[in-house]
Order: structure tokens, then C-alpha cells, then sequence
């Protein structure tokens, strides 16, 4: 018997088509991440840190995001300070037995954030009450606060400094914050070449 040509599902062509269309309009959401990670070399190369939180996807994202930044993204360079507020399970659970899960970011944000530092959130849909109970206690806090979301309008691209919101469904979200979190993680770099450089 002959082999079959292989085609793509329809659904799967659509996933990448509606990929394609979000990545189409992203120039301003570049220049914003760019501009961010300007912002995050000069704070890290004093006493700045970054906190990053997002839930599920959004979680190993802000993991993502940490370990580019703790060790290496774009060519060698000393580590920089960088946490995802996901990876301790011992105070994730104990906060969310004690407290409730909609604390687990914000008695994180409380502990470790200071005047200097940022906090970027990860969500898909923006809406995720740990993340918004933790963008109000960073704001408190006076911390500069960032949020990479789905569609605008949403509460918590509302409570932050600054936001870059993705119009489309929940995975291609993902997806374009992958590329984000690299082009972050590149521009962080890229600002500390300059300022390595001067």
C-alpha cells in the first residue's frame, strides 16, 4: 500500500494561524519589553531584584523567566537577582493552608519586595485573584509593578505600572509570552552590554 501524504489537521493550522495573526501586531509590545528590560539591568546591577509570579503555564513561564536571568540568557554575565515566587513548595503550602491560596503570592511580595524592585505577573487571563491580592501588595509596597496578560481591558493590567496585553485565546497568550519572557531576557542583557560598556 502507498503511503498517505501527511496533512496537518485543520485545527492544528488554525493554532499556528492564530499564532501568526498575534505575533503580526506585536511591534509596540517589543518595544514595551524592551524598555522593561532596561529598566531591570539598571535596577539589577545595584540592589534590584525581580519577583515574577503566574499560575500553571504562567508559573513555569515565570520559572523560565528567573532562570535566564540567575544564570544565562543571551552570552555570560554575572547572575543576577531573580525569583520566581512559584518554586518554594514548602512556603507555597504552608501559606496556602494557612492563609488561602489567593495569598501565596502577596505574603511572598510582602517578605521579599522592597522600593527598587519589580514584580512582573504572568496570567492569561488576567483575572487570577492571587495575582491581583499580590499586585495590590506590591503597590503598597511602592514596587514597581508589570503584567504580561491576555486581552485588555483586565483588572490586573488595571492595577499594574505597566501592562502588555495579548489579544487572543489562552494558548497562543502562552505562546507570545514565551517569546516575551526571551526577548525580556535579551534586552536585560543587551542594556547590560552598554552598560558594561561605558
Amino acid at each position: 500500500m502507498g503511503e498517505r501524504s501527511a496533512r496537518p489537521s485543520a485545527w492544528s493550522r488554525a493554532h499556528v494561524a492564530a499564532l501568526a495573526a498575534a505575533l503580526e501586531g506585536l511591534d509596540g509590545a517589543l518595544v514595551t519589553v524592551e524598555r522593561w528590560g532596561a529598566t531591570l539591568a539598571a535596577g539589577l546591577a545595584g540592589t534590584g531584584r525581580l519577583l515574577v509570579a503566574g499560575n500553571g503555564g504562567s508559573a513555569a513561564l515565570a520559572e523560565h523567566l528567573a532562570a535566564e536571568l540567575v544564570g544565562r540568557f543571551f552570552r555570560d554575565r554575572r547572575g543576577l537577582d531573580a525569583q520566581a515566587l512559584t518554586t518554594d513548595g514548602s512556603i507555597v503550602t504552608a501559606v496556602a493552608n494557612d492563609f488561602g491560596a489567593r495569598d501565596v503570592f502577596a505574603r511572598q511580595v510582602q517578605a521579599h519586595a522592597h522600593a527598587g524592585d519589580v514584580v512582573l505577573f504572568l496570567s492569561t487571563s488576567g483575572s487570577s485573584p492571587n495575582l491581583l491580592v499580590a499586585a495590590e501588595a506590591a503597590r503598597d509596597l511602592g514596587v514597581t509593578t508589570w503584567a504580561m496578560t491576555g486581552p485588555a481591558p483586565n483588572a490586573l493590567a488595571t492595577l499594574c505600572d505597566a501592562a502588555v496585553c495579548i489579544d487572543a485565546g489562552a494558548a497562543t497568550v502562552q505562546e507570545v509570552q514565551q517569546l516575551l519572557v526571551h526577548v525580556l531576557a535579551r534586552a536585560v542583557d543587551e542594556a547590560s552590554i552598554v552598560g558594561e560598556a561605558v
